[in-house]
């Protein structure tokens, strides 16, 4: 069965999911996800990618239960023809007075669910790491580039 979102609906698929986060409810998390959809995360975040509905929506429910944690949506742009947005985020753990800030793109499926979100957070560069990049992400594998424009290989 294929889905086709408008921009409306996509973006109101984003802000339903953050609301599902932020109540902290996995059944009612993971149903906005392909069952072996991909959160990936910057180096060193979460022992890497979370993998699967089920884990992205236990461990989101988990940091509600642990942290207090809520999320807001503070702005969304979608690209409606290729079934993709971005959204910039607040991420409030409460219990630790911690606030992270970050952006994520999302790629839906033809089924109009969640089947990948990357994620970026706002956070001061650490010069010992020479890539920073999201962890597990295949890049060359996806077509990014792997050198800058003009230097050679």
């Amino acid at each position: 069965m294929t889905t086709r979102l408008t921009a409306v609906q996509i973006e109101q698929r984003i802000r339903d999911y953050m609301d599902a986060c932020t109540a902290g409810d996995a059944a009612d998390i993971a149903r906005y996800f392909e069952p072996d959809a991909v959160h990936y995360f910057p180096p060193g975040m979460y022992e890497g990618p979370f993998r699967g509905a089920e884990a992205i929506a236990l461990r989101w429910a988990r940091a509600v239960e642990q942290n207090r944690s809520a999320w807001t949506v503070d702005a969304v742009v979608v690209d409606e023809a290729r079934q993709q947005a971005a959204c910039e985020w607040t991420h409030f753990k409460q219990r630790q007075g911690v606030v992270l800030r970050g952006c994520e793109w999302y790629v839906f499926s033809p089924r109009g669910l969640i089947s990948e979100i990357r994620a970026y957070y706002a956070a001061p560069q650490d010069g010992s790491i020479t890539r920073l990049e999201l962890g597990g992400y295949d890049y060359a594998g996806r077509g990014y580039p792997m050198i800058a424009p003009g230097a050679s290989a």
